[in-house]
């Protein structure tokens, strides 16, 4: 392993390779700072692009992008109070309050200088766990990956935000468009109405652009955005390259020990299924507060505060990568979506990826790794334009997104109907928000529903319809077990409480 791995950080050297690297950290840095773009929209985009590229550069193009994406989503959240991305809205807390103090550069760069430490710690984690992690569910058998997509189909939908119903109606959503199609065991036509354009199925690119470029066109559209209002009353500000450096006090004052803390508490959070950079950012935050010497600082402007939040954000992009490529396990919305761009390059994640083809993946784990060093690099390279990013004109830019959409939609599937399906998922996907139903169950749900079908259906062949034959594996058991633990926790468990108070 420790020489694929070396192999990785060799690609880099190679100059089209460490371009793509580059690239795809810009991208990311410009989508995760403008708020209403995210690393998820970033990647979503690229995806009928790597068709034609190597896989190997793809996915550290990708990995660039995730990286700068989490991390840009404070940007604007410090500067203007407005978050770029949610993975930046606990940053804001902190962050703004120090910028009304006069000290948002000191802020960007300790925000910086933490999401890069985070980083490293997460990418040296899953150097570290993937391989280990793989060789473990290769012993996996038909019903036990099984009770593992099942897992990660309850976990999803039970950690979403809002109201567990609405989140098992999108996730049902996401089921249902899986199904479209030809049968995957049987040579016969499912829910096409007689369409011989639905008898080739929804492909996984429409429904990716559908559910968030096309879907966040239409909600900017929609609705008035708050920024242009923030950017009326924003300074515009000349500070130079050195100010962005925090200082040893600073430094101090957030410890090394408690930022190895939250990026550990972000690569366990990441590891879990639908877990997220959001969810990694509150609890490291919450953790941060209540060990720290001065928790009243917490709120008005902490630096600690603000570390915590940053450092578990980043390091959460490694514990997310984990479950993606061990188990077949998306760990959040961008890696859903890294899932796809696995899948058109003919690799299917899981437990035998790493060690059939570990030589193509460990670029992307290199490039984990140097994109977090990217990340404070890049605050002393572009602070001052970080603060401009906000001034981009949004009829202009989202116009070129959703052109950007449909030529990427048609380039892949050179179909004028997958187009108007992106459109319909869009739309469809635009009401779930509008009536407060989360779009990541959804997608989670197209992803994962030909595997869920699959083990299932093969699982009952093997056993002639008996359904005990998920209990006979002592795996199985353990995960339908965690199953059934995270059901009580995370939902049964607070309503009680609730409902008691």
């Amino acid at each position: 392993m420790i020489s694929e791995i070396a192999q990785g950080f060799a690609a880099l050297a190679h100059p089209m390779t460490f371009l793509h690297l580059v690239g795809g950290f810009m991208l990311g840095l410009v989508f995760g700072a403008i708020p209403g773009l995210t690393a998820t929209l970033a990647i979503a985009l690229l995806l009928p692009f790597t068709f034609g590229m190597d896989v190997s550069d793809a996915l550290v193009m990708v990995a660039g992008i995730y990286m700068a994406g989490i991390y840009a989503g404070s940007i604007t959240g410090i500067t203007l109070n407005i978050p770029g991305a949610p993975s930046g809205a606990i940053t804001t807390i902190d962050g703004h309050a120090l910028m009304k103090r006069g000290e948002g550069t000191q802020a960007l760069g300790m925000s910086a200088l933490a999401s890069a430490l985070g980083g490293l710690i997460g990418a040296v984690v899953l150097i570290a766990l993937a391989q280990p992690v793989s060789a473990i569910a290769l012993m996996f058998q038909t019903p036990d990956k099984f009770s593992l997509v099942l897992l990660a189909v309850v976990t999803v939908t039970i950690v979403a935000s809002g109201p567990l119903i609405k989140a098992m109606m999108a996730m049902a959503l996401g089921l249902m468009i899986s199904t479209v199609g030809i049968d995957p065991m049987v040579p016969v036509g499912r829910f096409d109405f007689g369409s011989y354009h639905l008898i080739e199925g929804i492909g996984l690119l429409p429904a990716v652009i559908g559910l968030f470029a096309v879907c966040e066109m239409i909600a900017q559209s929609a609705a008035p955005s708050s920024l242009q209002k923030a950017e009326a009353v924003a300074k515009v500000v000349r500070p130079r390259r050195r100010d962005f450096l925090p200082t040893r006090a600073h430094i101090r004052e957030v410890g090394l020990i408690a930022t190895v803390k939250s990026a550990l508490i972000g690569v366990v959070i990441g590891m879990l299924p639908g877990g997220g950079a959001s969810m990694a950012s509150f609890i490291a935050y919450a953790e941060a507060k209540r060990s720290a010497r001065a928790p009243e600082k917490f709120g008005n402007g902490s630096y600690e505060g603000l570390a915590a939040s940053e450092s578990a954000n980043n390091a959460m992009c490694g514990g997310a990568v984990i479950p993606l490529l061990t188990m077949g396990i998306p760990g959040d919305a961008v890696t859903a979506i890294i899932f796809g761009v696995l899948l058109i390059h003919g690799l299917v994640p899981g437990p035998a990826l790493l060690s059939d083809n570990l030589v193509v993946i460990a670029p992307m784990f290199a490039a984990l790794f140097v994109a977090s060093i990217f990340v404070f690099l890049s605050v002393l390279a572009f602070g001052p334009v970080y603060l401009r990013l906000s001034q981009i004109n949004r009829g202009v830019l989202y116009g070129f997104i959703a052109m950007i959409s449909m030529v990427g939609v048609y380039a892949s599937s050179f179909s004028f109907f997958q187009m108007w399906m992106a459109l319909a998922i869009g739309a469809v996907a635009f009401l779930l928000r509008s009536f407060g139903y989360p779009v990541v169950p959804a997608l989670m749900g197209v992803i994962l529903g030909p595997y869920f079908e699959e083990f299932l259906r093969r699982s009952l062949i093997v056993s002639e319809g008996d359904p005990t034959i998920f209990l006979r594996s002592p795996a199985s058991v353990v995960l339908l077990a965690l199953t059934a633990l995270f059901i009580w926790l995370l939902r049964v468990r607070p309503a009680l409480r609730a409902a008691k108070s």
